[in-house]
């Protein structure tokens, strides 16, 4: 088969929704941004499909849109939901269309704008409200809410983890410090395309906190303080969050500049309760398929949905803490949910170069009791 390899890999700076710079850029003009972006780093006339995962938008084809703004015409377009992990899961059907030989130049990523997501009016009675409308991935059901991810992911994962409040603070507080660091260092500047907004030029991730600390991040009160011992906190969870990502997927056979190749993959599904931990499988599986071991790892990226996800990963998987999440994740950088896979395998493929090569995972839990992970491999310089 066709090697896949990673030839583009960028991102827009993630916004903080509905008060953040990104809050009047809608999704079209954000897939536009980084689709455009990445397709000016290869032969766009080469480019045959653009897969950009979305959950926000109601139905349609952003990708389709997007090539088209993007001059990609040609190309044909595919709009793919799995969650959180639907910009993932668009990187990954573009390497299987590579390694099956039916394409040889994929751009794939998602786009998330929690800021301009379509809403629904509803009234009852007298009363009428708008709200944003989100399909349930599973039935409802007392112990797995269809529609509280605090209580379906957060809080079942760090029952079942034998997680403490403080385990899961401490680990937020260390991923906003780790995203002010990779800012300060300026490790994004490779990743991230500046974008014009009407608020002005948007370069830099704004969602992680300077001023955070555990004191502050322990007098935040508890999502539902009528459940004995609940421990979840806007704060050990991620945030309401706008971004958008794009790889470039291409056959080894072009010849083009190779950052990266994509060894394997792995998607699960586990019953809905304890959906914080379907990572923890998905690393598993993806890992067994790409023929090495965790130790072979050099740095994995699990997104803290809540920050007790990658928690309980390193404990199950005895991962060395300082591996996980290098740049920060969902708590601190943020979580514009159908982007945030495509991100998080953005960031990998520049830190690992950065770092000399070797193998990375990026992996994530998804609404419904799902689960994904990817490994690739960063060749030496």
């Amino acid at each position: 088969m066709p090697e896949a390899v990673i030839v583009s890999a960028l991102r827009a700076p993630i916004g903080t929704a509905r008060k953040g710079t990104l809050r009047d850029t809608n999704a079209f003009d954000l897939a536009h941004h980084v689709v455009s972006a990445v397709a000016g780093e290869v032969d766009a006339s080469r480019v045959e499909d653009v897969i950009l995962g979305e959950g926000r938008y109601g139905g349609g084809v952003i990708a389709r849109h997007a090539a088209i703004t993007a001059g990609l015409t040609p190309a044909s377009g595919m709009a793919l939901n799995r969650h959180c992990a639907a910009g993932m899961s668009a990187v990954q059907t573009a390497a299987a269309g590579i390694r099956a030989g039916m394409n040889d130049l994929v751009i794939a990523g998602g786009v998330n704008s929690e800021s301009t997501a379509p809403q629904v009016k509803w009234k009852v009675g007298e009363d009428e409200w708008n709200e944003r409308w989100v399909s349930p991935s599973h039935p409802e059901r007392p112990d797995a809410p269809t529609l509280d991810m605090s209580i379906t992911v957060g809080w079942n994962t760090a029952v079942k983890a034998g997680l403490t409040r403080a385990d899961m603070d401490e680990w937020a507080l260390r991923s906003h410090r780790n995203a002010i660091a990779a800012i300060d260092e300026g490790r994004f500047k490779e990743e991230i395309v500046p974008i014009q907004t009407p608020h002005g030029l948007f370069e830099v991730d704004e969602h992680p906190r300077r001023e955070t600390s555990l004191e502050k991040l322990g007098g935040l009160k508890v999502l539902h303080p009528e459940i004995e011992g609940f421990s979840i906190t806007a704060g050990n969870a991620s945030g309401s969050n706008d971004g958008a990502a794009a790889l470039a997927v291409a056959s080894e056979s072009l010849g083009l500049p190779v950052l990266g190749y994509i060894r394997s993959w792995a998607s699960v599904g586990v019953d809905p309760a304890v959906t914080g931990l379907a990572p923890i499988e998905a690393i598993t599986k993806a890992v067994a398929k790409a023929r090495i071991s965790l130790s072979d790892v050099k740095l994995f990226e699990i997104n803290e949905a809540f920050a007790s996800v990658p928690v309980a990963a390193i404990r199950a998987l005895d991962l060395d803490p300082d591996a996980v999440n290098f740049s920060g994740s969902g708590c601190s950088l943020g979580h514009p949910v159908a982007a945030s896979g495509a991100r998080m395998i953005v960031t990998l493929v520049h830190e690992l170069r950065r770092r000399g090569g070797g193998f990375g995972i990026a992996a994530m839990c998804a609404g419904g009791g799902m689960g994904s992970a990817t490994v690739i491999e960063v060749p030496a310089p």
